[in-house]
């Protein structure tokens, strides 16, 4: 059995433990459960509102995870049908040949995600890390990039001492000093931040040939059995992206939506309109086009795979990923509009 096959059924209890919350409740008796995580982008703010409810006619049951491996866990027991994923998870489940599907390119990821080194602990770069303690959420988009960034800079991967910590242990492990640095996204990102000093961050890793991407997931069966449903889904969170894009600087931290945003993702409300600029959001009408779903999105599958095979991550490379993408949806909803 694979470190990413072990990893998984360890942590499924856990992602079923995840915290939820019911949105409105509709006659209809469709009832979706969404898996997201604290990462400050547009779509918190439908979320907030009861906006994807309304739209699907669906009750949904929102659940909370702290990493995209739970996540995963949790589409895996089928407990979870649409769930919020790096591009470092969502590699490792296709390469397992998990039934799913990539709807949405949430954003390609830049600063948003960090290597944040604790005060005194004498990291100034890459190649400091040797002899040190440095954590990360195991087969996240942040470990992907930590090991990303210490195979560019010639560091064996050996000589640092690696740790397995959720972003909430994360935080409280570098306030008691437990640890050296952390590679990790918000809210602990900001709170280590405040300890500890920015080596580099995600577009840095992304510029030496490693980028990664978060990414709405959906179990093919509930989206075969519930096209309109997903295709609807798919229409709200696009719509919310281009209502940012469209003002992005309306985004502000005295306005309602940076306060949602704020309140689903645990971010200080000062810090979520930079927080917003981390990410490079595309479009709705960008999402089918050949860098995305239309085939980028698989090329970066089958990239990431391929390095998560190279550090022993996983067991296999698939010869095809395409089945594990789909822009269906995303034209339903340019469509539908």
């Amino acid at each position: 059995m694979s470190t990413i096959s072990r990893r998984i059924i360890l942590l499924s209890s856990a992602a079923l433990a995840g915290a939820a919350f019911l949105g409105p409740a509709f006659a209809d008796d469709l009832k979706i459960t969404i898996g997201y995580q604290t990462v400050v982008e547009p779509s918190k703010v439908p979320q907030a509102d009861g906006t994807y409810e309304k739209a699907t006619k669906a009750t949904i049951d929102w659940r909370k995870f702290d990493s995209g491996a739970d996540v995963i866990a949790a589409v895996a027991s089928g407990s979870v049908d649409i769930g919020y994923v790096g591009s470092s998870p969502l590699a490792a489940a296709a390469s397992r040949e998990l039934p799913i599907q990539t709807i949405f390119i949430v954003g390609l990821i830049g600063e948003s995600e960090a290597l944040v080194a604790r005060n005194g602990a004498g990291i100034e770069k890459v190649a400091d890390l040797a002899g040190k303690k440095v954590a990360v959420p195991f087969v996240s988009t942040t470990h992907y990039s930590l090991l990303a960034a210490l195979k560019h800079e010639g560091v064996d991967p050996k000589s640092v001492e690696i740790l397995n910590l959720r972003p909430p242990e994360i935080a409280a492990a570098f306030a008691r000093g437990d640890i050296d640095a952390a590679y990790v996204w918000d809210p602990a990102l900001g709170q280590i931040k405040t300890t500890g000093k920015v080596v580099l961050d995600s577009s840095q890793v992304a510029a030496w040939g490693a980028p990664t991407f978060d990414a709405w997931i959906v179990r093919t069966d509930f989206a075969e059995k519930n096209p309109e449903a997903v295709r609807d889904f798919v229409k709200v969170t696009g719509a919310s992206y281009a209502e940012f894009l469209a003002k992005p600087d309306a985004w502000s931290v005295s306005s309602p939506q940076a306060a949602k945003i704020a309140k689903l993702t645990g971010a200080k409300l000062e810090e979520v309109p930079q927080l917003l600029k981390g990410y490079v959001f595309p479009t709705l009408e960008e999402q089918a086009s050949d860098k995305f779903l239309g085939g980028g999105t698989v090329r970066a599958v089958e990239a990431t795979s391929a390095f998560l095979k190279e550090q022993g991550k996983i067991d296999a490379v698939l010869p095809d990923y395409s089945k594990y993408v789909s822009s269906k949806y995303v034209t339903e909803a340019l469509a539908s509009n």
